[in-house]
């Protein structure tokens, strides 16, 4: 999905070239409400510099973003009496982004509203266990590649109580501990 500037939608309404109907701005994104809505309350939460797709939108905006749009879906489901929400991203045309602007979609959902995400996928079959490992485990080397470093921000969790910033520690199997401390193996059922 190739870029030009002159031809943003998102961008031009970020800089007042259109009407949109705002419910969230600060200094880093910018929340409206979708003119083609699947139903009343859904809104689009965007980065207000240009960013194409999910790949390129710094890790640290990402977090904000994401920050946002849990504030925005608390209100949409009080606003619509909807208990239950999509939050969508489409990164890039096969996925289905219509936007050359990373957004994010809140959609407040009501049972019979016609929209559907069917998952799991009907054209999809249950793998082989060795292929879901093979994949894990070539999607762990890529992580921990440090030549072509995939992994752009270091692994962080914030704990919701104070908002404190700890590194995850790997333990064994991959599994990554807050505390710092390593897992033993894992059990099996």
């Amino acid at each position: 999905m190739a870029h030009d500037p002159d031809h943003c939608t998102f961008c031009n309404l970020i800089h007042g070239a259109g009407e949109v109907s705002v419910c969230h701005e600060d200094t880093d994104s910018i929340a409206f409400m979708d003119i083609q809505p699947v139903n009343n309350g859904h809104v689009l939460v965007v980065p207000r510099a240009h960013y194409e797709s999910l790949l390129e939108v710094p890790p640290e905006l990402g977090v904000h973003l994401f920050r946002v749009s849990m504030r925005i879906a608390t209100a949409i489901t009080h606003v619509t009496d909807c208990k239950d929400l999509n939050i969508i991203v489409s990164s890039g045309e096969d996925a289905g982004q219509d936007e050359p602007h990373f957004h994010i979609h809140l959609i407040p959902r009501r049972a019979g509203d016609g929209f559907n995400i069917p998952l799991p996928f009907n054209g999809s079959a249950m793998p082989d266990r060795t292929v879901l490992d093979a994949y894990a485990a070539r999607i762990i080397a890529a992580l921990r590649d440090p030549v072509n470093a995939v992994d752009h921000v270091e692994a962080t969790t914030t704990e919701p109580e104070n908002d404190t910033v700890l590194p995850l520690e790997e333990g064994a199997h991959g599994e990554l501990q807050r505390d710092g401390s390593t897992a033993g193996a894992r059990g099996t059922a």
